[in-house]
């Protein structure tokens, strides 16, 4: 351990913090600390669930106790049930590898989305709605936080990869809620949410999960395209005339224009849903993307490479289940070394999987996807 002669000035004064300033039986952070509320007992989770009964909007979604999970437990003293899934998904590995995990382009240099900011993103614009109108704020930011933790390393193309080995296919929304994070035990309306938030899924059963299929859309769309631009893709100019007169050109006045949108058409019809115009400009702007940034051919060349990328690791493993971790290994029939092949794959982040490739398959980088210049 080194000596206090051998630490720098910054060493030795972050080491007198290891405590904090007693007065009268407690502990103060800083020494000259002044913050102060009144004495007494806080709002327990009892006292909190019972407000939501009168703040929040008739149809959002109430807490109760410990919430309808499939293992039975103890209620939180402090907490709702929803923030407290709200809180496994925050410290779950699952949720951290989205920092590694590709949202449009591999790779993602420092300032493009990757899943992890894309999921924070929708956070916030669902946070902003649901806030707005009255519904589940903590329900909304476990669904939006969560929803897609079940996604592959390579963004969608992984789905493509990975579907042939499972005999119900491979959906993210699905694999999340159901294998991903199954072990957090959370809520039913939470893994809901995350299970359906796709559009082309069935409709969530709550409201909050309803803002979350909307939000995830338009936090992708605007900063998909913001991405792009940056990197020299496309330019605003070239987006749609319906985005521009009624969205604006930049990610802060497209992001304002929908969430008001959404917030309109609900308080207007009681539906979650958006204005007619904002919601045909929000269509243009996703169909603009999807030619000019998703559907590129540079895009789809990365995606083949991801694809053979993957199938390749998951056949490699399926061949030599001894390298798949014995966590995962519950079924030692074909069908199950197969899916814990998957599972394993599913988890990875972009790097970890193309540095496997290259060490179990022998791939070349020419082979594998690489981050767009």
């Amino acid at each position: 351990m080194a000596t206090t002669g051998d630490l720098t000035a910054r060493e030795r004064e972050w080491g007198t913090t290891m405590r904090g300033h007693n007065e009268g039986g407690v502990e103060v952070a800083h020494a000259d600390s002044v913050a102060a509320v009144a004495a007494g007992p806080g709002l327990e989770r009892e006292a909190r669930e019972a407000l939501e009964a009168t703040s929040l909007r008739d149809g959002a979604t109430r807490s109760g106790g410990a919430g309808d999970r499939a293992i039975e437990e103890a209620p939180d003293r402090t907490r709702t049930c929803f923030e407290r899934d709200r809180d496994r998904i925050l410290h779950a590995s699952a949720f951290r590898r989205l920092a590694g995990k590709t949202q449009v382009f591999v790779f993602p240099h420092d300032h493009q989305r990757t899943r992890l900011t894309h999921a924070l993103e929708v956070a916030q614009v669902a946070r902003s709605v649901s806030r707005a109108l009255g519904l589940n704020v903590p329900l909304t930011e476990a669904i939006a936080l969560g929803h897609d933790c079940g996604h592959g390393p390579g963004g969608h193309a992984s789905e493509d990869a990975l579907a042939p080995f499972l005999d119900d296919g491979f959906d993210h929304a699905v694999w999340g809620a159901d294998v991903t994070l199954a072990p957090l035990n959370l809520c039913t309306e939470t893994l809901d949410g995350i299970r359906n938030h796709s559009w082309s899924r069935p409709a969530p059963a709550t409201p909050e999960a309803e803002v979350v299929s909307w939000a995830d859309r338009i936090a992708y769309v605007c900063h998909d395209f913001e991405d792009a631009a940056t990197a020299g893709v496309i330019r605003v100019e070239d987006l749609p005339a319906t985005v521009l007169d009624r969205c604006g050109a930049t990610r802060r006045t497209q992001l304002a224009a929908l969430i008001g949108a959404m917030i309109d058409a609900t308080e207007s019809t009681g539906r979650i849903a958006m204005t007619t115009a904002h919601a045909e400009a929000l269509a243009d702007f996703r169909a603009f993307n999807y030619e000019r940034i998703y559907l590129r051919p540079e895009s789809r060349s990365q995606a083949t490479l991801v694809i053979d990328m993957l199938q390749g690791l998951v056949e490699h493993l399926a061949s030599d289940p001894g390298r798949i971790p014995a966590r995962l290994r519950v079924d030692d029939s074909e069908a199950g070394i197969r899916r814990a092949a998957v599972e394993w794959v599913a988890g990875m982040t972009d790097r970890y999987a193309r540095r496997a490739a290259g060490d179990w398959l022998g791939l070349t980088p020419q082979q594998l996807p690489r981050g767009v210049d």
